[in-house]
């Protein structure tokens, strides 16, 4: 129900000046020009004779992150708010996410702002309230949620697409539309100047809005939001992308974690296991001790050497990419969301697994990484390292062609090879169209296996339908899995909650295992099993089990294709103890006080862009004859005041444990900088006493670096060394 005096309306009704308003800031060149005429649109669209109002929320909608439903006109008046209109499968809405986060980290309830995510369902089974909390926690949304099931704003309002972002006044009064992601620059121009023009007109309230977060009541979980698994043949350990904890864990078959490699808290880090961090990864492939990951929130490809102990990066460059066709070298080659790999064959002589197949959820596409010089189908000779596009216009579709890059996917998201005659192809689960489809490794057609229909731009064909091709219906499949035993193909049908089973000869698509209700059936057959969105799936122990990944379950199931039983795997470190569970934020130390006597080093300024590492070299020097206090840890801590997002997923502190091996301290230049400058200070606490240990002390150093964050690349930054020499004379201490 509207206010009293205003008109309901639908977007519609912006758009006319909101086009007059995006054309004339084509034209401005200053940001004050460009502030400029936001305000003035502002005065325009403010002094209409009637609102265009947003209606209220229906009653009885479901509510999360709430402490209780919010009305427009009772709880936000006085708020600048942003609705989300979003479903959670879309991967545009998922790219949105992270300059939401960044507009809550700059401005505040407290500021007046607000972001409420009105989720308007595009599968049925995402209408359903629990399968939007695990979306929820999955995409660490922290602001309010509301379940819009029959989609009633979504037609009020006359939206068309997810995601769109509608902007409010602190009348509910309609301000802004921006539909699709990439419009992170408008985003905060147009939410600045609102709060700005109505804080000038004393509109804005600070009080702050009941949130209470749907995390914070979860129990722990030994695995969260797993989304893939794969298997190691040789020696048949699994590899699990243990997503929610934003890490990898290699485990025995009977559970047992051999590495945890990640996590828990997301991030962007290559090095060795223990500072590596990830974001959100999900497909896994493991060969000769090695594991490449798609870190799909990270945009990247990464490879893990579980014999050095290492992570580092083979392709993209942390942010979310444009480009559809590559070419680059992989480390310099942008990416877009991949989300399943799996390793092929190129058209060498020599048969070996030289590329990397990558499901590119966020193009739409299927690209190869060459790990070896080799040849792709209808392709020239490639170097190694090339990072490419091998199938797919990039056109959301559901189309299939004889030429792969007229063909068309929707948001691909699982992989399996099939690299025997008379297969020769590639398997793809492209969920957004609810089909399998098949990518020729002889000339590269694409076909349809399962799923969907015949109308390319139809991407509402889905159900829960066992037959043949075309009459066989699926929801958003995340995930397929080869079996080379049987001449097999199993389907995680993930939004029917099933295990499926396809004749790849006969088109033939059935139901394996799980009744469709998510209620977690730990031990049971086929017939009475269930899942709960299952994303991922494998074959091992030669083909008798079958391991899936049950996403929303937190679980690995074993299917025993023998014995038709379905078991939970146990994950377990070596001392028995359960793995830590969801949330959990590592300790961190204590800044400890600075003594007034330490010395504050003021740095030069060093110009980075996002992405970039920098390192700072530790180089203290003790009196002569004096060395670190045993069992007392001298340290470092990393702070950033008035710049705390500079930090996020950064490590902040660390031991000095030899003065003559001191450590190097990184620091990696968020993707989403609040500010193009700010000051990192690295304070250094060193405990130390005489060779006779007759005397010991402290002291203590604050060096401040001053940053300047570009756009441009910029080439190496050489480490920034911190040295000083403590010269103080010994004196007694009681």
């Amino acid at each position: 129900m509207a206010a009293p005096g205003a008109r309901g309306c639908s977007l519609s009704g912006l758009l006319p000046a909101q086009t007059s308003l995006e054309y004339a800031l084509l034209d401005a060149v200053t940001q004050e020009e460009k502030d400029s005429l936001v305000y003035q649109y502002l005065q325009k669209v403010d002094g209409w004779e009637q609102d265009l109002s947003v209606p209220e929320f229906p009653e009885g909608l479901e509510w999360l992150n709430t402490e209780e439903p919010i009305s427009v006109y009772k709880d936000l008046c006085g708020k600048i708010v942003i609705l989300d209109f979003f479903t959670y499968c879309c991967i545009n809405c998922i790219h949105l996410l992270p300059d939401l986060r960044a507009l809550e980290h700059t401005y505040s309830d407290k500021d007046g702002l607000l972001i409420i995510s009105v989720h308007s369902a595009k599968f049925p089974n995402e209408k359903v309230l629990d399968n939007i909390k695990s979306a929820v926690l999955r995409y660490n949304i922290a602001h309010p949620v509301v379940n819009d099931a029959d989609a009633s704003l979504w037609q009020e309002l006359e939206v068309s697409c997810w995601p769109t972002l509608v902007i409010l006044g602190p009348r509910g009064n309609m301000l802004f539309s921006l539909i699709g992601e990439g419009h992170k620059d408008k985003l905060f121009l147009y939410t600045s100047i609102a709060l700005k023009y109505y804080k000038d007109r004393g509109q804005i309230r600070d009080d702050k809005i009941g949130i209470k977060l749907y995390k914070d009541s979860l129990p722990p979980s030994p695995l969260l939001f797993p989304g893939k698994v794969t298997v190691d043949q040789v020696t048949n350990r699994l590899v699990i992308a243990d997503t929610g904890h934003h890490r990898i864990l290699v485990v025995w078959k009977n559970g047992q974690i051999q590495y945890s490699i990640g996590g828990p808290n997301p991030g962007r880090k290559d090095g060795i296991f223990s500072e590596s961090t990830f974001n959100s990864p999900q497909g896994v492939a493991i060969m000769n001790n090695t594991i490449y990951v798609a870190d799909t929130e990270n945009h990247l490809i990464r490879k893990i050497d579980l014999e050095a102990e290492k992570v580092s990066t083979v392709a993209g460059i942390g942010i979310q990419g444009t480009d559809k066709e590559g070419g680059a070298k992989g480390e310099q080659q942008p990416i877009s969301s991949p989300w399943d790999v799996v390793f092929g064959t190129s058209g060498s002589e020599v048969q070996r697994d030289d590329i990397l197949w990558i499901a590119m959820a966020g193009t739409h596409q299927i690209w190869a990484l060459l790990l070896d010089s080799g040849k792709l189908p209808k392709k020239n000779e490639l170097t190694k390292g090339t990072c490419l596009r091998f199938a797919g216009s990039g056109n959301e579709e559901n189309r299939n062609n004889a030429y792969p890059h007229k063909a068309a996917f929707a948001q691909p998201s699982g992989l399996s090879l099939a690299s025997e005659d008379p297969w020769s192809c590639l398997f793809v689960a492209d969920s957004e169209s609810s089909t399998v489809r098949t990518i020729s490794l002889k000339d590269g057609a694409v076909k349809h296996l399962v799923g969907g229909e015949r109308d390319p731009m139809n991407l509402f064909a889905f159900g829960d339908v066992d037959g043949v091709g075309i009459n066989a219906k699926l929801q958003h499949p995340l995930g397929v899995t080869w079996d080379k035993k049987r001449n097999l193909l199993y389907v995680a049908d993930s939004y029917n909650h099933k295990i499926k089973v396809v004749d790849p000869k006969t088109k033939h698509c059935a139901t394996l295992a799980g009744t469709g209700d998510t209620n977690n059936v730990t031990s049971s057959n086929f017939t009475e099993s269930t899942f709960n969105e299952p994303g991922g799936l494998c074959i091992g122990e030669n083909g008798q089990l079958l391991y899936v990944a049950d996403t929303n379950n937190h679980q690995i199931k074993v299917m025993d294709l023998e014995t038709k039983m379905v078991s939970v795997l146990p994950i377990f470190r070596s001392e028995n103890v359960v793995v830590d569970g969801p949330f959990l934020v590592e300790k961190q130390k204590t800044l400890p006080k600075l003594p007034k006597s330490a010395p504050n080093i003021r740095l030069s300024p060093v110009t980075a862009c996002a992405g970039q590492t920098l390192q700072f070299k530790l180089r203290l020097d003790l009196p002569s004859g004096s060395k670190l206090t045993e069992g007392v840890p001298s340290c470092w801590f990393l702070t950033a005041e008035g710049s705390e997002w500079l930090l996020q997923g950064q490590i902040p502190s660390g031991d000095i444990e030899n003065i003559s091996n001191q450590p190097t301290i990184s620091l990696q230049i968020p993707n989403d900088c609040l500010s193009l400058e700010a000051v990192v200070s690295i304070s250094v606490f060193l405990y130390y006493c005489s060779a006779d240990s007759s005397a010991c002390m402290m002291k203590a150093v604050l060096f401040s670096q001053p940053l300047q964050i570009t756009d441009t690349q910029q080439g190496c930054v050489a480490p920034v060394e911190l040295r000083l020499l403590f010269n103080d004379f010994f004196k007694c201490m009681c």
